[in-house]
Order: C-alpha cells, then structure tokens, then sequence
C-alpha cells in the first residue's frame, strides 16, 4: 500500500470514530457534564449538520485550493477540533468541536477520493478508495468500541485526546507522503449543486436514504443508555458488546453491497429496510432479556448500513437519467443526505426521551424505517411505471 493511501485511511478511521464513538459515551458524558441524556445526544446531532452543511460549501469554497494543501488543513482542523473536545471545561464548547469535526469529515473524503486514485495506477482506482473507505469499517469495528472502553476508564476527555492522535498521524503522513502536484477539476458550485433539489425523482431517493438513516439514529444514539439502564449491563460490557455490533456491521456492508448486486438496488433496500424496522421492533420487546438483546443487537448491526451500497448505486443510476452531468454531485448530496438523517434521527431520539422514555425510542425508529420502505416501494414503482412507458413508445415507432 503506497503511504500516501496508508494515511488518507488512518484519517477515515479517526473520522468514523470521532462520529459515533459518542454513541458509546452518551451515559458518561451526561453524567460528567450534568446535563440530561437527550443533550448528549444532540452531540450527534451537530456532528452531522457540521457534516451536511459544510460539505457542499466548504467544497465550492476551497475548489481553488491546491489537494495537498486542503488535505492537510482538513486533517489540521480535526485534529484541533478533538483537542478542543478533550480540553473542553462544558457543554457548549464540546459542541463547537464537534461542529468543527463535522466539517472537516464533509470534504474530507472527497478529496480523499481523488488522492486516493492519484496515487495508484489507473486501474486500481477503485480498490484505493474502496481500501481508504475502509478506515470507516475498521473505526466501526474497533475505534468505537475501544473509544468507548477508554472513555469509561479514564473519562471521555481521554477519547478525543487518542483521536486528535491519529489526527495527527494522518496529518503528518499527508505532509510527507502526498504528491503535490494532484490534478482535479474544480468541484461544483453551490448553484450547480442545489439544482439537483429542482429533480423529484434524486429528491424521492435523498429521502429514502435521510429517512431510512434517521429511523436507526433515533434508537442508536441511545443504545448504551438502554442496555445500561434496561439490559442491566454495566459500562465496561456495553463497550464489548458495541464492538459485536461494529463486526457485524463490516459483514452487513459487504452482503448489502452482494444483494444491491444481485436483486438490484431496489429490490435489495425493500429487503434491508423491512428487516431494519423488525430488528428495532425486536428490540423493544426484547431489551430487558441480556441474551435476546445481544442476538437483536448482532442482527441489527448487520442490516443497519447495509443498505449503503444500494442507495449509492440507486442514486447514481437516477442521476443518470435525470442529471447526467451532475452524478458526482448526486452522489455526494446523498451522502449529505446520510447526514442529515443522522441528525434529525438523533434530535428525534433525544425529544422521544425527554417526553416519552428511553424505550419508545426502537418502537418508533421502526415506524419511521417502514416510511423509508414505503418511500422505495413508491420510487420502484415509479421505475417500473416509467420503463412500461418507454416499452410502449418503442413498439408504436416501430
């Protein structure tokens, strides 16, 4: 692996775990910090926003700006924004890391994509980025967990400190062994990127993916509160049982990817999003069972991203058909898209707590990823609507 790719993939692997390890340290910080459990999970809230919003600005501003040189900002940037985090005296201050974290993640991996494929030869592009991305599975398997394991040792603080550490590392490789001169076209600007918003059929699948994401959010961001407070098990167990949940989440991305491939993206989300919403209603009936829960908990992981490779694939065969010179950009709105889901799912977790309890939250979350499966269903049925359309134009020319 050239060193360059190497370090792009420590920075995705600091980058997916300073996004969710907060998850793990709900219960800690709350207490810590003395305010209720929905405010710390607004910290997953603004990460995403930082994420969402500061994607597509940050990338029209800094189109300009050498990759190298932007690279190495972005990483500068996370890694003072989690120092902050670890030096933050309150609340409000943890939040404004947390937003800085988010927009250095927003356009980190789209220039990561381009050193990415700059760096090996033409036709190894794909197995770079899919090597880089990688980082983000790995974070899921172990940064979490082990984020979540330090912070309830030695204090939540000491979890920022460790991620500003590979940071750092990935900052300093980035330096080193980043080639200067990185060809790249100008990304799109804020204009071009919001006409995509003008398309119904890109619109109908951002909500797919905004709604499905945030139906899991709403009950994910308060897993360790409810296995704390109604599984029975104690601070140290949750981080082991956060990293079964991370293992079968790097197998469910891989049999999502085998299913978008094999039944087609559509086909394969109706399947993901129906088990999704059976696995959060599992959990409401099962929480209070250790060994049910971890069953739930392991079944849940697996569908809970895999239905990542399919929204991409859908998102971009539509944007092929209805905004053919913007498929970057739709890819990367649903990204955006991702985010934003992330953020109302975790703001709609805190509000079901403050006024309805901690377990309400899988009931609902479930309710809301069958609206994300009615959403496909309805998209399928416009594609099928639309090719009997074209089936039937054919035979009257001929």
């Amino acid at each position: 692996m050239p060193l360059a790719l190497l370090a792009l993939t420590i920075g995705a692997f600091a980058i997916g775990t300073t996004e969710f390890v907060i998850v793990g340290l709900i219960p800690t910080l709350s207490a810590d910090l003395s305010v209720s459990l929905p405010s710390a999970g607004l910290l997953v809230t603004f990460y995403a926003l930082g994420v969402a919003v500061g994607a597509p600005v940050l990338t029209a501003l800094t189109g300009r700006v050498p990759r190298k040189t932007l690279l190495i900002s972005l990483m500068a940037l996370f890694t003072f924004a989690n120092l902050l985090a670890w030096q933050s005296p309150g609340y409000a201050t943890l939040i404004v890391a947390r937003v800085l974290s988010g927009f250095a993640h927003g356009v980190f991996f789209s220039v990561g994509s381009i050193i990415a494929t700059s760096v090996v030869p033409k036709e190894k592009a794909g197995s770079a980025i899919a090597t880089m991305f990688s980082g983000l599975t790995v974070a899921f398997v172990t940064g979490v967990p082990l984020g979540t394991l330090i912070g309830q040792h030695f204090g939540w603080r000491a979890t920022f400190l460790v991620v500003a550490a590979f940071g750092l590392v990935a900052m300093m490789g980035t330096l080193l062994f980043v080639p200067r001169d990185i060809a790249h076209v100008p990304p799109a600007s804020i204009r071009r990127q919001a006409e995509l918003f003008l398309k119904p059929r890109l619109l109908l699948v951002f909500a797919m993916t905004a709604v499905g994401y945030g139906g899991s959010l709403i009950a994910f961001t308060y897993l360790a509160p409810i296995l704390e407070q109604i599984s029975g098990f104690s601070p140290p167990v949750v981080g082991m049982v956060l990293l079964v949940y991370g293992v079968s989440v790097a197998f469910g991305n891989m049999a999502g990817g085998r299913l978008a491939d094999s039944l087609g993206p559509v086909t394969a989300l109706k399947l993901i999003f129906a088990l999704l919403a059976g696995v959060l209603l599992l959990l409401d009936v099962t929480a209070t069972s250790k060994t049910l829960v971890l069953i739930v908990v392991l079944g849940w992981g697996a569908v809970a991203f895999g239905n990542v490779p399919a929204l991409q694939i859908y998102v971009v065969r539509q944007a092929e058909r209805f905004a053919p010179h913007s498929v970057h950009i739709a890819s990367g709105m649903n990204i955006a898209a991702f985010n934003l889901g992330v953020a109302g799912g975790a703001w709609t977790g805190g509000a079901i707590v403050s006024h309805m309890g901690l377990m309400s939250t899988p009931w609902i979350a479930s309710v809301v990823v069958l609206g994300a499966l009615m959403l496909t269903w309805h998209s399928g049925r416009i594609d099928r609507r639309d090719a009997r359309a074209v089936t039937a134009d054919n035979g009257r020319r001929h």
